[in-house]
């Protein structure tokens, strides 16, 4: 074999070893490295041993002259297929209209009411003319800055106009009790667990394709039932108290629950208090339109000599009671993935719950029963030793240690009159300016200028009514409940929203519908004056709240000392 096959021979060998594990660009400089250090006729002998074109090896040749960089790539930029969007941009476009926020709402989008995932997507687009897959789909969402996203909760609805205030007294009475060294526990009741081999949410570690068997429906089990957990978080100890029932949520097992919590943990803890300050959600068995609730914490108050104060969290902002993230949220990480089988189970799940920042839980097991639909009557509510706070007296009250039952037999000085025999009332005292909003000097002017229109209005209507003018003089016939000037001022009284209309019919000794009737009367007289009446946070329940509302500084201070 003369030397120039021999040497082919050696080449072919190399290039059969290492060619096969090179791309495309590495395999053309190797060649292209070994046909430059043959010299003349290095080319055509490489081609020939490697099996390849002699311009591929000048190509090789050409790239390792030109001394550029490597690439960090296999095709120089620009090469290979070209992109279905930069073939067709419109496609784009067409993407971008199917996906885009602001037509989702759209009812002639072709995928308003189906998921829009990339396989439907890139069927929609090729069906309008746009030839794409799936995967470029994907590809084109994401150099537009999509992802993909699931529903965010964080839209709270409407607010209430007075809720940032509302957030801000609270802070204030906490602060005020703590700074006294008075308790100040958040209250609600957890999300009602089943009870029994049912699925719960999370996942354990256990040996791998051996989960735990749970029932495949969520029918409650009639004989475990539900377990009903309700939570006291004592804010200043960070310690939890729950208190785990098997019967209704009810405000009497609210309120149970509380007096559990004090008798077993809160009367140590704070051996000296003579106030409590509850913040509590305002709906449920707590909530601030529950009369049950006002009824049994006023039993509790006298069982334990405590002024109880109560501030609720505004409407639709339950989420932020502070037991939510102190507690609750705890509970349910320390027993994820595991079924609850029995309410031993819960208790102990409960009661081992702890956090690096020290909180410490107890819980116990309450059999007993509570039912429902337990009526409380307004002469109840009369009676309850209870002062509604000036900023909305419907979220914030305090109940004194006074039996309810006893209430009636209080001083006259007392804070709270007797049910039987209301606060006289005048209608004097019902124009005091903590109650219209306005100086008595504004109010006579607007009662002076209102009066003409209103009898007015009121004759037109009466006209109209009979079908002919007055056969009588006026002033002669049947007389009306209320004067014009007592329906101007009981219209400004129901828009300051201070009280309801059956509480205002009984100041003014009428029904609620003879109420509805003037405020229907006087406010289209108020809108055409453009004369607005600005709303109080204060709610008052009873004539004795109203008293109690309007009495001087020094006659509270006095009712305070005495109650």
């Amino acid at each position: 074999m003369s030397g120039l096959e021999e040497q082919r021979a050696m080449l072919a060998a190399k290039f059969e070893a290492i060619l096969p594990h090179l791309d495309e660009r590495q395999r053309r400089l190797v060649i292209g490295a070994e046909a430059r250090s043959l010299g003349r006729g290095g080319i055509r002998a490489v081609a020939r041993a490697a099996g390849v074109r002699e311009a591929r090896v000048s190509a090789g040749i050409r790239e390792l002259a030109s001394g550029e960089a490597p690439l960090g790539r296999i095709r120089r930029p620009g090469a290979g297929r070209k992109r279905v969007a930069d073939l067709n941009p419109a496609v784009r476009t067409a993407l971008l209209a199917l996906v885009e926020p602001d037509v989702r709402g759209d009812p002639m989008s072709p995928l308003r009411w189906t998921t829009k995932s990339t396989r439907k997507l890139a069927e929609e687009l090729t069906r309008q003319g746009h030839r794409i897959c799936a995967d470029t789909v994907g590809d084109l969402l994401r150099e537009e800055g999509f992802s993909l996203q699931s529903n965010a909760k964080t839209l709270e609805g409407k607010q209430h106009p007075d809720r940032d205030a509302q957030f801000h007294y609270l802070n204030e009475q906490a602060r005020a009790h703590q700074d006294g060294g008075a308790p100040v526990i958040s209250v609600d009741t957890k999300k009602k667990e089943l009870v029994g081999p049912f699925k719960n949410n999370g996942r354990e570690w256990e040996p791998r394709g051996e989960p735990v068997r749970v029932d495949t429906h969520d029918f409650p089990d009639r004989e475990l039932g539900r377990a009903v957990p309700y939570g006291i978080y004592d804010v200043a100890a960070n310690t939890g108290w729950v208190n785990v029932g098997t019967d209704h949520d009810t405000a009497t097992f609210a309120v149970e629950s509380i007096r559990r919590w004090w008798n077993g943990a809160g009367r140590a803890a704070y051996p000296t208090a003579g106030r409590l300050l509850i913040t509590a959600d305002a709906g449920g068995s707590n909530g601030y339109r529950t009369r049950t609730w006002k009824t049994e914490l006023a039993r509790f108050a006298a069982e334990a000599g405590l002024t109880i104060t109560v501030c609720h969290l505004p409407p639709g902002t339950s989420k932020w009671n502070r037991i939510e993230h102190r507690l609750f949220s705890h509970i349910t990480m320390n027993w994820r993935g595991r079924p609850l089988t029995s309410h031993e189970v819960i208790v102990e799940g409960i009661a081992a719950t702890t956090t690096k920042t020290g909180l410490r839980v107890h819980a116990e097991l309450d059999t007993n029963f509570y039912p429902t639909g337990i009526q409380v009557t307004d002469d109840e509510i009369a009676a309850l030793p209870i002062t509604r706070h000036r900023f909305h007296g419907d979220w914030n009250y305090t109940l004194h240690p006074q039996h309810p039952m006893d209430a009636a037999t209080t001083d006259s000085t007392s804070d709270q009159a007797p049910a039987s025999s209301p606060p006289c009332l005048t209608r004097h005292s019902l124009q005091d300016p903590e109650l219209t909003g306005m100086p008595r000097q504004q109010l006579c002017e607007l009662i002076d200028a209102l009066t003409p229109e209103l009898e007015a209005q009121r004759e037109h209507v009466l006209r109209t009514r009979r079908g002919h003018e007055r056969m009588v003089a006026p002033g002669a016939g049947a007389k009306a409940k209320l004067t014009p000037a007592d329906r101007i001022l009981v219209t400004v009284l129901h828009l300051r929203k201070l009280a309801t209309m059956d509480l205002l019919g009984q100041l003014f000794g009428v029904t609620a519908m003879t109420i509805s009737r003037a405020r229907h009367e006087v406010r289209p007289l108020l809108e055409a004056q453009s004369h607005l009446i600005s709303t109080s946070t204060a709610r008052l329940r009873t004539p004795a709240d109203v008293a109690t509302f309007i009495a001087p500084d020094s006659a509270k201070t006095k009712a305070k000392k005495t109650s």
